[in-house]
Formats: C-alpha cells, structure tokens, sequence
C-alpha cells in the first residue's frame, strides 16, 4: 500500500460527492467506536483475569473515583 498521509486522505475525501463524504464520516465514527468497544472488552477481561489471580482487590466506585480524581 501506498504511503497515505492524512493530507492525501482529507483531500482525497473532499473529491467525494457530499453524500458520500457523509457516509465515510458515519462509517469512520461506527469503525472507531466498535474498535473502542473491542479495546474496552479486551481491557475487562485483563482486569477480570488479573483480579481473580489475586493481583488487583475489589474496590468501591466511590474510591476509585477518588483516585482518578487526584491523579493516582
């Protein structure tokens, strides 16, 4: 495959009839987010084999939380 820069694809893109740039958008969006469902799933599973070897303790929300919240 060619060498793609994001300059080539936006341009690329924009030679697009509107309703057809619409459809990449849409179909990039739903792309993007079932890749980020497949990250979160496989990151659940990771943590669920983690906690059951004994490596993480079960936790409250409401501490987590406050631990995000202070940067830790």
């Amino acid at each position: 495959m060619a060498n793609l820069t994001l300059d080539r694809v936006l341009t690329d893109a924009e030679a697009l009839p509107a309703d057809e740039q619409e459809l990449l958008e849409s179909l990039l969006r739903k792309r993007r987010i079932e890749a980020w469902r497949q990250e979160t799933a496989a990151a659940a599973k990771e943590a669920m084999k983690s906690l059951r070897a004994g490596k993480l303790k079960p936790q409250s929300a409401e501490s987590i939380i406050a631990r995000l919240r202070l940067g830790k």
